[in-house]
């Protein structure tokens, strides 16, 4: 871990992260591709030190208020006490000022700022999404080993739809040969059912790979799943996007259940009512 100041911080339409790098050791993940030029070791998290103090004053000259994202590059929630104070530090700024909040993590220490997660809640709008890829447990400790498992995040599930806090579950991504299967995709939405989220999100049954996330992606297979990367290679070569043969089949599967379910499926949907801020009627909010 190390701290850096940066210049920005918030975009426009509202995102951003505040750290660059991740500890949760995801055989897929798409942030380590170089595209996004991080310079330094992945594992060897940049912590934006004045992220707080960027993120307030970009609020106070906000004219009108909107929802707030973060999570997309890097998990807001990894176990690293300076990350930890920042993400808190955000919260009770975003709090304060009367935003609304999508926070997207895969772990269950987001349960230690529930108190401000029902705050923000109860002025504005917050939605708290959560990744899901495995079912099986096992398998899961393979694809992501250093966060917690699939039934946590469950449990977790649970806990902020018993305190009223709206989720959205990323299904994503389905690894072909691997754990794009019928039987993983309906113990996930089994999950999701009896959690009763709001929303999913799901951009198609595979993976994308490209420079720098293939080749950590590609050494994992040959730890893990010997021989499968000839079979990636034989089948997708150098291709960017890597479709699973299953995508008609579960995709089906994953719309018929939610419409089922009234669950809130396709992305179009799921992003206008995450980004959509709503503010909660007869409340004051104190500023200072």
């Amino acid at each position: 871990m190390h701290m850096r100041e940066v210049k920005g911080l918030l975009s426009a339409h509202g995102g951003m992260n505040i750290s660059r790098g991740c500890t949760h050791g995801c055989i897929y993940c798409d942030s380590r591709s170089k595209c996004y030029q991080i310079e330094h070791d992945f594992e060897d998290v940049e912590i934006k030190s004045n992220a707080p103090a960027l993120l307030e004053a970009a609020l106070r000259k906000r004219r009108k208020k909107q929802m707030i994202g973060t999570g997309a590059m890097s998990d807001p929630y990894l176990p690293i006490p300076e990350n930890l104070a920042n993400i808190r530090a955000c919260l009770e700024i975003i709090n304060r000022y009367g935003f609304g909040l999508a926070i997207q993590t895969k772990s269950d220490l987001i349960l230690r700022d529930l108190d401000l997660l029902l705050s923000i809640n109860e002025k504005a709008k917050c939605v708290v999404e959560i990744t899901l890829t495995t079912f099986d447990e096992n398998l899961c400790k393979i694809l992501e080993p250093n966060v917690c498992g699939t039934k946590r995040r469950f449990e977790v599930l649970k806990i902020l739809r018993d305190n009223g806090i709206k989720t959205v579950v990323w299904f994503c991504p389905f690894l072909p040969f691997i754990n794009d299967t019928e039987e993983n995709m309906r113990g996930l939405l089994d999950y999701c059912t009896e959690a009763k989220v709001h929303g999913i999100v799901c951009f198609g049954i595979g993976l994308t790979l490209r420079e720098g996330d293939r080749e950590y992606y590609y050494a994992k297979l040959d730890k893990h799943f010997p021989g499968m990367k000839k079979k990636y290679q034989q089948k997708y070569g150098l291709s960017y996007e890597l479709p699973s043969d299953n995508h008609d089949k579960l995709m089906k599967l994953l719309h018929e259940t939610c419409e089922r379910h009234n669950i809130l499926c396709g992305t179009d949907p799921v992003f206008e009512y995450m980004w959509t801020f709503e503010e909660k009627k007869g409340r004051q909010i104190e500023l200072f």
